[in-house]
């Protein structure tokens, strides 16, 4: 059975009370963490976003989770800062970092004034972060000169064993790029058939044996009607398949682009229901797949009510 996770939304939560939500996950019965990584929410009803590495340091110290964080260095980040911040989690908190590398979203990025590349070249962007991540976490000096340039870049501190760099992909096609390169693949819920294709093509490409995680966007509340409420409130600037989601620039475009979308719609992207063994049953099917780990997502703002019942009715069922 996959280790479930919890997944922290720093686009929804202030950090103070993640940090508490991740303490009572862990006390709940919760065996992982992840953290989103965003300098914008998706909406102007979400309203935080708080700094990721700085809250990063705050829950590994305040529990004894392992923690995964999406980045997408090349931009908004260089890749010798991302590397330097994870090295330095990575040696305080041996063995409990994760890393999953992404080619971003504009929403994040534009704030640098720089221009928003397109997808082929922001995978080659990606992928020489990559190369240069792994030659500091090796003990390098690195130059390179390319889609990003670093000049004589060397990690004075590094931990006994350099954390994991996932790749992160929501197609087919991209899962097969991380395949390549990555130490693992993290995606999110899509109808079985597309997560099947996806680890297929992840495997076949390079990602045999590799650990895959899944993160479940859901909504759980006492009655069916506030999972709904909740879901629609929160998360309907979440339900655009890409390139929308990649290539908007702020919460106001996305929360007009959601102007029509529908309670209802939310069901094609996040699990709703009031029923806590429907849940367990969803997550069941879903770690049938192979996952080794899935993060569960509750996409309304107040964790509490979730982790609880989860932790009491989901976790014991899984």
């Amino acid at each position: 059975m996959a280790e479930i996770g919890i997944h922290a939304s720093h686009e929804q939560v202030s950090p103070s009370a993640l940090l508490t939500a991740m303490r009572d996950a862990e006390q709940a019965g919760f065996t992982r963490a992840w953290s989103s990584d965003h300098f914008s929410p998706w909406s102007e009803r979400q309203g935080e976003s708080g700094f990721a590495w700085a809250w990063l340091g705050a829950a590994m110290q305040a529990t004894g989770l392992p923690f995964g964080v999406v980045n997408a260095p090349g931009q908004r980040y260089h890749p010798a800062i991302v590397a330097q911040a994870a090295a330095t989690l990575a040696e305080l908190f041996p063995g409990r970092l994760s890393v999953a590398l992404g080619t971003g979203e504009f929403s994040n990025e534009h704030i640098t004034g720089d221009p928003w590349p397109s997808k082929r070249v922001r995978n080659a962007r990606l992928r020489e972060c990559v190369d240069v991540m792994r030659a500091l976490f090796a003990g390098e000096v690195v130059d390179h000169d390319g889609l990003v340039t670093v000049d004589r870049a060397r990690l004075w501190t590094l931990p006994a064993e350099p954390p994991p760099l996932l790749g992160t992909a929501m197609s087919v096609e991209t899962a097969g790029f991380v395949g390549e390169w990555g130490d693992g693949l993290i995606t999110v819920n899509q109808p079985r058939e597309q997560l099947e294709r996806m680890l297929a093509a992840f495997r076949e490409h390079g990602g045999e044996g590799k650990p895959v995680a899944l993160q479940v966007h859901l909504s759980w509340a006492p009655t069916e009607e506030e999972a709904l409420r909740v879901a629609h409130h929160q998360w309907r600037t979440n339900v655009f398949a890409p390139p929308l989601p990649w290539d908007l620039a702020t919460v106001e475009q996305f929360d007009l682009a959601a102007a029509h979308v529908r309670p209802e719609d939310l069901r094609a992207s996040v699990l709703v229901s009031a029923d806590l063994a429907q849940h367990a049953s969803w997550i069941a099917e879903l770690a049938a797949l192979g996952f080794e780990a899935i993060y569960l997502h509750h996409v309304g703002q107040e964790q509490r009510g979730f982790i609880e019942a989860f932790g009491e009715h989901v976790l014991p069922a899984l």
